[in-house]
């Protein structure tokens, strides 16, 4: 039987550093899965730690210290449900968005801030670094969605500034775009309808006050439905960033997040 090798080693740095120092002595710095596995054995046998002493020493109760699993039984997730992945809707994302709470500092309960909104990536990602941001701040990146992307960019770099400047718990970001599985932070993503299809994303402005709200599953614009509906009236379809080729066909034809962003 093997141990659980993430969860023993990230909990136990001493015995990691053993684990290092195996590699380093190597002659060609390599090993396999199952050298590291039985090299960390080893460590623990020599420990003579009982199963319950191994759990206490990983300290998660909900993981079997035996296994390393790919897919979890219904019965023992790997997160509870609402803990993990999570669908917002209301007046900003009237189709959805998502957010993922795995690794994020929303699961605490409602965040509410003040919109600074950028038409791309790059441009938020400037600011973040310029020092343009602060705490209290949601950041609203839009058209980068499916069509107004084209093809819905993964926020990789404003996220990343984000933890590295240490905003991550006290900024939020919203998109019609995407986010890796890895992202920290307060972040929603997949808002639909996006921007370029004229959603309530497209609309907001510098200062409006935006309220994400994971326990009762609402992303809010505090503006009255009026004033929702007077900028969407006076709102224009920006040009189709890509006019030929390839990315231009998708963009035409790509359906909506909220739909698997399938074309056809």
């Amino acid at each position: 039987m093997s141990v659980n090798i993430s969860l023993f080693l990230d909990k136990n740095p001493e015995i990691k550093s053993q684990i290092n120092q195996v590699l380093k002595d190597k002659e060609n710095f390599t090993i396999t899965s199952q050298e590291a596995e039985t090299k960390i054995a080893e460590i623990v046998n020599d420990l003579e730690l009982d199963e319950n002493q191994i759990n206490e020493l990983i300290g998660d109760k909900n993981v079997d210290p035996y296994l390393n699993p790919v897919l979890y039984k219904v019965s023992k997730p790997l997160a509870q449900s609402g803990k993990h992945i999570l669908i917002l809707k209301g007046n900003l994302a009237p189709d959805t968005a998502v957010a993922k709470l795995s690794g994020k500092y929303l699961s605490s309960g409602k965040f509410t801030g003040i919109a600074k909104v950028f038409d791309c990536e790059e441009d938020t990602t400037k600011a973040i670094l310029a020092g343009q941001i602060e705490a209290g701040d949601i950041l609203v990146i839009r058209y980068e969605g499916p069509k107004g992307g084209p093809g819905m960019r993964e926020m990789l770099s404003p996220s990343a500034a984000l933890i590295g400047r240490g905003l991550g718990k006290t900024v939020g970001l919203i998109t019609d775009g995407r986010f890796s599985g890895g992202s920290h932070g307060i972040m929603i993503g997949h808002v639909c309808p996006e921007a370029f299809e004229g959603g309530p994303i497209a609309i907001v402005e510098n200062g409006d006050k935006i309220s994400i709200d994971p326990n009762n599953k609402e992303l809010t614009l505090e503006l009255s439905q009026q004033e929702i509906q007077t900028r969407l009236n006076n709102w224009q379809r920006p040009k189709m960033p890509i006019q030929k080729g390839v990315l231009a066909k998708y963009a035409k034809v790509v359906q909506p997040a909220s739909k698997g962003a399938i074309t056809w």
